[in-house]
């Protein structure tokens, strides 16, 4: 084959730019500090690459934005448990306080200041939240925990408990008493000593009190579920609604009425006969009993109902999934994706700290209390009428052993309420014990997750280097080789590029 001038030419040009273009890389490579811009360089270290970057990119989602998120959260959780464990301890304390004998008025004024500081900073503290997200509400983040202003709404509400919260209590009958005075203290119908006693009353205290009296409540038993999931129930007995302040009163009716269920709207009290009660107790402990009843009028710091129970208002239905079998335990749990396939939630609800007992529990103790004070007085205007030539003494020293009686007795059923008090408190203290462990739990198992994966993110980001990071020493030999070949080449071609068909003639 016969090799001309020109295709020599040709072929120290294209070689030339081959050298040039080896130069263009080499020094591509050495501005950007990769091996490959395209994947076409090097496609095993593309795809390479990409795998790893992807893993890089959900590695540093995680570590970098999902569970610092999920830190905070925990954190402020933390936060507002355990000051609610404050002041449930607090509250502990003043029941401890008020269960002792012979306590003074002063000593009953300073207890129930304490209580009703605590009671109103017990549920605030639910209110707490996170970049505008409540974070003891579920799914409702948008919605605050409690009521924070007087509110008129309506809502039916689907409270279900079992025979487990009935509980019996002691009732101070002291008739008239507590309205006594100078001018009706010898009246015929002001109570006397033989009428003054105390009465065991079994009953239901709901989530609230200053219900709805329009609407009669209805209470039934869970017997079963259709085909559909939703469970059935059975009346338990008809309720009649009875107002504390009407002229009969309902704590003294109803031990005559051993087959009655009465309903106080005031108080949210369900008072059971012992026929009814006994009704009741024959359940299985496990069985659902389901109560039903309407409030519209709610005061500050009030717990809204649709956090807790299956409700309904304003054509809106709540947590209608309670009213199911399936449903029963279902929970509005937030979880944060914080791994490769791994959630972790990090929210607590309301029912696991905020319980409607500790309220319920103190505004009971202040109501003891406040009857106390009233006697307290009483007793205290009849010792002044005492030797008084305006008074009948005869009527005066009968009154007063009547008040003296009545005080006797509510001295003691206060020392008794403090005394359970105590207990109850301490139960709803454990729950909100056994939250506060949980969501220490969770962040502990969060920080182990964080340290994985800050040392997956490291792994990772080597791996990536190693894969995609060109060795600057090696390019630069590699460069400065090319640029020699490059020179060399240019000056072997200067003289071919001399020669011509007329050098051999």
């Amino acid at each position: 084959m016969r090799i001309t001038n020109k295709i020599m030419q040709n072929n120290t040009l294209y070689n030339i730019n081959q050298n040039k273009i080896l130069q263009d890389k080499l020094n591509t490579q050495i501005t950007t500090k990769k091996k490959v811009t395209k994947p076409s360089d090097d496609p095993v270290v593309a795809i390479r690459s990409l795998r790893l970057r992807s893993n890089l990119s959900q590695v540093s989602q995680y570590n970098e934005k999902n569970i610092p998120d999920a830190e905070q959260w925990i954190e402020l959780t933390e936060s507002a448990v355990q000051s609610t464990v404050d002041v449930v301890t607090g509250m502990i304390n003043e029941f401890q306080r008020g269960s002792k004998s012979n306590l003074q008025p002063s000593d009953r004024a300073v207890i129930l200041e304490s209580l009703k500081q605590y009671r109103d900073e017990v549920y605030a503290t639910g209110d707490s939240d996170f970049a505008g997200r409540t974070i003891f509400t579920g799914y409702r983040t948008d919605t605050k925990l409690s009521f924070t202003e007087e509110t008129t709404k309506e809502y039916v509400i689907n409270e279900q408990i079992t025979n487990t919260e009935i509980d019996t209590q002691t009732y101070v009958d002291m008739g008239k008493l507590e309205t006594l005075n100078e001018t009706n203290f010898n009246s015929a119908d002001m109570t006397t000593e033989q009428q003054v006693d105390t009465y065991e009353i079994h009953r239901i205290r709901l989530a609230y009190e200053n219900v709805d009296a329009g609407m009669v409540p209805t209470i039934s038993q869970a017997i079963g579920s259709d085909e559909n999931g939703k469970t059935i129930y059975q009346s338990l007995g008809n309720v009649t609604v009875m107002s504390a302040n009407g002229a009969t009163n309902p704590y003294t009716e109803i031990t005559k009425q051993p087959d009655a269920i009465y309903f106080i709207p005031e108080t949210g009290e369900l008072l059971l006969g012992d026929n009814a009660y006994k009704n009741l107790q024959a359940l299985d402990p496990a069985q659902e009993i389901k109560i039903t009843y309407q409030k519209s009028k709610w005061e500050d710091n009030d717990l809204r109902p649709e956090h807790y129970f299956a409700c309904s208002s304003e054509g809106i239905d709540y947590n209608a999934e309670y009213l199911t079998k399936v449903g029963k335990t279902k929970k509005q749990v937030i979880e944060y994706d914080v791994g490769f396939n791994q959630q972790l939630q990090v929210n607590t609800t309301a029912d696991e700290v905020y319980l409607h007992g500790i309220g319920r529990a103190v505004d009971e103790a202040l109501d003891l209390l406040d009857r106390l004070d009233k006697i307290d007085a009483v007793v205290a205007k009849l010792e002044g009428m005492v030797g008084k030539d305006a008074y009948d003494q005869d009527a005066v020293e009968a009154k007063l052993n009547a008040a003296k009686k009545a005080q006797t007795y509510m001295e003691d059923t206060v020392q008794k309420t403090f005394e359970s008090g105590i207990t109850e408190m301490q139960g709803y203290l454990d729950k909100v014990n056994m939250a506060y462990t949980t969501n220490g739990n969770r962040s502990l198992r969060l920080t182990l997750i964080e340290n994985r994966l800050g040392n997956q993110q490291t792994a990772f980001e080597t791996l990536t280097s190693e894969n995609e990071d060109a060795d600057i020493a090696d390019l630069a030999v590699q460069l400065s080789s090319a640029e020699l070949t490059y020179d060399a080449a240019l000056a072997a071609t200067g003289k071919l590029l001399q020669t011509s068909l007329m050098n051999y003639i």
